[in-house]
């Protein structure tokens, strides 16, 4: 987070100059007494004042948010938390899980920075990562009482919104069981790609055979798909391939028009450029929509781009979609190399946790 993004931050101050900042008196010290003194200087300029609240004693939002993982949460609590983000935060972050261990990970993992805690948001259940994490290729191959199983893993252990990698959907016919069950478990939304036949991941592009869904059908479905919620806070997130197979932007946004009009709550626009030039035409074509649901990006390819770059360019969730397995797989590879080569464990040591740290990693295992 960087003082643009805060509502902080003085370029965001000084473009609102509102007569009030009411802030906790808990940060006259600590990391944020610099941003305080920051907050004083600028209301200066116009004559603005500083209201400040004391703090409850004994009591923190990080504290409230760890009694919450402890006791856990339930599937409606979870299935709404993902519109609620959407509401409040300039850009909603979601990094992908494949088991139990990944969604520890990003239920868990934070930085703290002189703006206030940064972590992840969701997850984001990958059919990839999923799908190589169990050693299959990602071609639905594995099978959604499989995936169930995965999301079941991490449902159990964790308590952030969940937004699960649907690939195509299926059949219009089977796509409205998926919804139900997703929204039944307390997953907030599923992204379905137009696309058609055996799935191909979306990275190969061209250099594959991949057919992309006709309009109507594809608006069908999600028609489909939202006639069979029981509740209006599951979402389904259309993904749209066209920047994936060189139909252009033009298409693109032809398409998100109608998918909006058949019911999708967001568009995921996904494009496999070094460069997120044609994804920012796409946002700027999208944003003039009277009927604009949230828009999703998925940077894996264009990696470079910022999340304030994004959040600029319209975007409300991005999606880190596979780093974590892509991290984890040459570590092993390393280990298991080390072992073979020194016909021992110790030389690889230095890259391992310790036995009594996995141990401990996690709760209730000491």
């Amino acid at each position: 987070m960087d003082e643009t993004e805060s509502w902080l931050g003085v370029p965001n101050l000084q473009a609102v100059r509102p007569d009030f900042v009411v802030h906790g008196d808990d940060w006259r010290d600590g990391v944020q007494r610099t941003i305080r003194q920051r907050v004083i200087d600028a209301l200066a300029e116009w004559g603005g004042e500083l209201v400040e609240v004391p703090y409850t004693k004994n009591i923190s939002s990080t504290q409230l948010n760890n009694a919450l993982r402890e006791v856990g949460t339930t599937p409606s609590v979870r299935l709404q938390a993902l519109r609620r983000m959407i509401q409040v935060k300039r850009i909603v972050r979601l990094m992908e899980i494949h088991n139990g261990l990944t969604g520890l990970i990003v239920e868990n993992m934070h930085v703290d920075t002189p703006y206030g805690r940064r972590e992840f948001d969701g997850m984001w259940g990958s059919s990839l990562t999923d799908s190589t994490g169990k050693g299959k290729p990602d071609i639905e191959a594995v099978d959604f009482s499989a995936r169930l199983t995965t999301l079941n893993d991490v449902l159990k252990v964790t308590t952030k919104p969940i937004v699960y990698d649907g690939d195509t959907g299926g059949k219009t016919e089977h796509f409205s069981f998926t919804v139900r069950t997703l929204e039944r478990l307390g997953i907030s939304a599923v992204s379905i790609e137009d696309k058609t036949g055996l799935k191909k991941n979306s990275l190969f592009g061209v250099e594959v055979d991949q057919t992309q869904d006709d309009i109507e059908s594809f608006g069908y479905k999600i028609r489909k798909g939202k006639e069979s919620q029981p509740t209006r806070d599951f979402m389904i997130i259309a993904r749209i391939e066209s920047l994936i197979l060189g139909k252009g932007v033009a298409d693109a946004f032809t398409r998100a028009q109608a998918y909006l009009k058949a019911g999708a709550d967001g568009i995921m626009i996904h494009s496999r450029e070094k460069s997120p030039a044609e994804v920012f035409e796409f946002c700027r074509l999208y944003n003039g929509l009277e009927n604009r649901k949230p828009l999703v990006a998925v940077p894996s390819s264009y990696n470079k781009v910022t999340e304030e770059e994004l959040a600029d360019n319209g975007v409300n969730i991005v999606i880190y979609a596979s780093q974590l397995i892509r991290s984890a797989y040459p570590a092993m590879v390393r280990t298991a190399k080390s072992i073979l080569e020194h016909h021992r464990s110790a030389e690889a040591d230095a890259e391992m946790m310790s036995i009594k740290e996995i141990l401990e990693l996690i709760p209730g295992g000491k």
